[in-house]
């Protein structure tokens, strides 16, 4: 009887044993859906061992998590993938003793990435998932489609380019166009390198194209405010704001780089605007500083050779940490972006991105206090695009309370987008766009 007895509380105890011992507990399970990719993260006070495997017919990925608790957070992760763009749901339980296994039905086929991140800033511990489509988003096609359906939806009407070459003739000599006036807008390469069709869309004259980039986004909130207002909701619901503006501009369009509350890695920004062929790349941002009566709107160019103050190096180090806390995958070699940071002899592009600095710079004057009052440079990764001028604006200081409420208010947000677009105008009304050089694919 004993015996029996002995038999049936051992067996219990190896029933219990894997639970007991399953030390690692998911604090927490997000989900970034977005065009180009969704991104599940699970985070932890410990690293999480992990086996996966992808099945066909239908398209499922398998995600085995060792020595992992079944609790709450992982229990609900099924109610958080509803019109999710990839994921058409997901699974999970107990699959045999120490061992959770996560099931996700997708959509399409996929490439997935999975790869564990180390504690850094708030977060601790994270298995980040990132399921992107077998055939990728073409941001140059949307941008077509998007001009198409627009065009389909307006009333006809004669189209209101001005070459910016007429403009900037027209203009006195030695001196600069008035103010009030901002008409832009020119005629754009008629090839460009290894083009999509745009079939209907396709004109004699090319659209100037602006890529508008929302900083940080998902897993990386940016600055914040002291009444917790984030970085990343600001520069979107500017983004936006400034794409709205330069799409009722005739003969423009923007590119919102970032659309949606997700994380994209800085060299997936420029790679992204040189997708799309963009002549102008404009990065969003709200800075913060240690203390709150810091203020003021700064605009930023890449440097070559440092930093042209310690607030501008500072700025730089800490704006090109988004890619530690946003979480990018380090095993995946980025060969466009080792070209790309290699390539950095561009005196003619960083010019230019001084030249349009100091019109947003000036613009931006007529409405905040300017910071310094001169453009400054350093080395953001997000700026070096070997033959895109790029710019970085700094909006206000988030964590100024008085700034952090103006930033807050849509009509602000409006004027600061204004302002950028005035000064994108004025210096695209002096240097007209021309035919983009091919630049090497290999």
């Amino acid at each position: 009887m004993f015996s029996r007895l002995a038999r049936l509380i051992f067996v219990a105890f190896l029933l219990w044993l894997p639970n007991a011992m399953a030390s690692v507990a998911i604090s927490s399970a997000r989900v970034w859906p977005a065009q180009d990719y969704t991104r599940l993260t699970l985070e932890s006070k410990q690293a999480i061992h992990y086996k996966w495997l992808t099945l066909k017919n239908p398209e499922r990925l398998v995600i085995d998590l060792d020595d992992v608790d079944l609790n709450p957070a992982l229990n609900e992760l099924g109610s958080k993938f509803a019109n999710d763009p990839y994921i058409k749901s997901v699974r999970v339980a107990r699959f045999k003793p120490g061992v959770v296994r996560m099931v996700l039905d997708l959509k399409t086929e996929a490439k997935p990435q999975l790869f564990n991140l180390k504690p850094v800033a708030e977060y601790g511990h994270r298995l980040v998932l990132d399921v992107y489509p077998a055939i990728a988003v073409d941001p140059l096609m949307a941008l077509a489609l998007q001009a198409e359906n627009k065009a389909a939806e307006a009333p006809p009407a004669k189209p209101v380019i001005a070459a910016a070459s007429a403009v900037a003739a027209s203009a006195p000599a030695n001196t600069e166009p008035q103010r009030q006036a901002a008409p832009v807008l020119a005629t754009l390469p008629e090839k460009v390198e290894k083009p999509v069709p745009l079939k209907r869309t396709e004109i004699s004259t090319r659209i100037l194209i602006v890529a508008v980039d929302a900083g940080h986004g998902g897993e990386d909130p940016g600055a914040h405010g002291r009444k917790g207002t984030y970085e990343k909701n600001v520069t979107l619901a500017i983004a936006r704001k400034l794409k709205e503006q330069i799409d009722n501009t005739p003969g423009m369009r923007a590119v919102l780089i970032r659309d949606g509350d997700y994380f994209i890695p800085l060299g997936g920004r420029v790679e992204k605007a040189r997708k799309v062929h963009a002549d102008l790349f404009v990065s969003i941002h709200a800075d913060a500083f240690v203390k709150p009566h810091a203020r003021g709107s700064s605009v930023f160019a890449l440097s070559e050779r440092g930093a042209t103050s310690a607030s501008a190096r500072w700025l730089a180090k800490k704006e090109n940490e988004a890619d530690l806390i946003g979480g990018v995958n380090l095993a995946i070699k980025d060969p466009y972006l080792a070209r790309t940071l290699l390539d950095l002899s561009q005196t003619a592009t960083i010019n230019d991105s001084m030249k349009v600095a100091k019109h947003v710079l000036r613009e931006l004057g007529g409405i905040n206090t300017l910071h310094r009052g001169i453009v400054e440079q350093a080395g953001f990764a997000v700026l070096k695009s070997p033959d895109i001028p790029s710019i970085l604006v700094e909006t206000a200081f988030i964590s100024n309370p008085e700034e952090e409420q103006r930033l807050g208010n849509e009509d602000y947000r409006e004027k600061l987008a204004g302002a950028i677009l005035v000064g994108i105008k004025r210096y695209f009304s002096q240097n007209p766009a021309l035919s983009k050089p091919q630049i090497a694919q290999n």
